[in-house]
């Protein structure tokens, strides 16, 4: 009677955990241990986040784990639960910990997602304060224009896909709503559309970058970046009159992480190329290595694209280079695990940063950006180099400064561009 009473109430917790999620195979492992130990719910929590974690980095499934660790240890009742999940944790931190490998061949990549473009009126503002602005952390002051929401890439990291669904949504009036807003004619801005969508995916389709260039134009005191992963950058380029304050930028990361978390993006050689286009044409363009990843490998990597882009561009071509590390806020981490697929972005040791967002160790960040700092050595006189979200001791441990405050920081990132 006990034991159908606790069956019960297990089936009442497992819809507020991972369990419904993860595979049938595992699943079924799970409420064995479940039923076996009588876990607490938060140790049912607990399990299924490690068995689903598991399922997402491609390592060895729970099932086949537990039963060796219930083989290797000992023991009964509550302190053999307590040494299973022990040595679980301990599993998962080490391979957390560790730096990741990705398969040779590349993990198993999502089906292509279809989103269609869609005018809508809304109420959304369109004009804003980036969301990851912070008092806590050195922060440009960035603004955002989403003159779009949502996204046809597939990137592990990123949450647009989840949100928004299979409907891009293009703002009705997206025209009306620019010349609505008000600026500081004295104030120089940094101004970027990439954050609820790409800023270049959908190419000019109605009329969505006509709306934009003319807001820039109308606006001087502007630095109006178009942010992406793509190399759609032909309506551009065969326009004569691009405003000079329009800076195109690229998000960039390795083969690796472009191949393994980076689904339906263009493909590194085809950003890199796109840039090079644009800066034929006169542009300066710009460079954000966000996020950095951690994993095997990535010190040779990195060096390559430094490599790369000092052969491709001369410092003269060059607005910035930004770098960031993986951050999460625990909504996004609850929302990829729920989301699935083969990934390992996840696969880090995740710790709070000064405002509660999980990243790296500061230790890591600044092995990361410091070695791609060194290896662009060249550019340091010429370009602004810049950390994104990051607090002033890792500013001054990488880059040697950082800015007393924010908005000094936004002035020199927008005198440097608008020159």
């Amino acid at each position: 009677m006990l034991d159908a009473t606790y069956a019960d109430k297990l089936r009442r917790l497992e819809a507020d955990t991972l369990l419904p999620h993860i595979d049938s195979e595992s699943r079924g492992f799970v409420r064995q241990a479940a039923l076996a130990h009588r876990f607490t719910f938060q140790e049912l929590r607990r399990v299924a986040e490690a068995a689903r974690d598991l399922e997402m980095w491609c390592e060895e499934p729970f099932g086949a784990w537990w039963r060796r660790a219930e083989r290797e240890i000992g023991g009964q009742g509550r302190e053999r639960k307590k040494a299973l999940l022990n040595r679980l944790d301990r599993h998962m931190r080490r391979l957390a910990t560790a730096a990741k490998t990705y398969p040779a061949e590349g993990l198993e990549a999502p089906p292509r997602r279809r989103v269609r473009l869609e005018r809508r009126a809304t109420e959304a503002q369109v004009f804003g304060l980036c969301p990851a602005y912070s008092e806590e952390t050195v922060c440009c002051g960035l603004r955002t224009l989403d003159a779009v929401r949502g996204c046809s890439f597939g990137c592990s990291y990123c949450t647009i896909q989840t949100f928004y669904g299979e409907v891009a949504e293009l703002e009705n009036g997206l025209a009306e709503k620019l010349d609505a807003i008000e600026l500081d004619p004295d104030h120089l801005y940094h101004i970027g559309t990439g954050q609820a969508s790409d800023s270049l995916i959908w190419g000019n389709r109605d009329g969505v970058l006509d709306a934009l260039l003319g807001f820039a134009r109308r606006h001087p005191n502007v630095v109006l970046e178009l942010k992406t992963k793509s190399d759609n950058v032909r309506p551009l380029l065969d326009r004569a009159d691009l405003p000079a304050n329009v800076v195109c930028s690229w998000s960039l990361n390795t083969d690796t992480v472009i191949r393994n978390e980076e689904h339906g993006t263009a493909s590194l050689e085809r950003r890199l190329a796109a840039a090079r286009r644009m800066a034929d044409r006169g542009s300066r363009v710009g460079f954000h290595f966000h996020p950095m990843v951690f994993y095997d490998g990535w010190r040779e990597e990195y060096a390559e694209i430094a490599a790369r882009l000092l052969g491709t561009f001369s410092p003269r071509e060059v607005h910035f280079v930004s770098m960031g590390a993986v951050t999460f806020i625990k909504p996004v981490v609850r929302q990829i695990r729920r989301r699935g697929g083969a990934t390992k972005i996840l696969q880090m040791n995740l710790v709070p940063d000064h405002n509660g967002k999980l990243t790296y160790p500061d230790e890591t960040k600044v092995e990361l950006f410091g070695s791609l700092f060194d290896r662009l050595a060249p550019w340091h006189d010429e370009v602004f180099f810049y950390l994104c979200m990051e607090a002033a001791p890792i500013w001054e441990r990488v880059l040697g400064r950082a800015y007393p405050t924010n908005a000094e920081f936004e002035r020199a990132f927008a005198s440097h561009c608008l020159g």
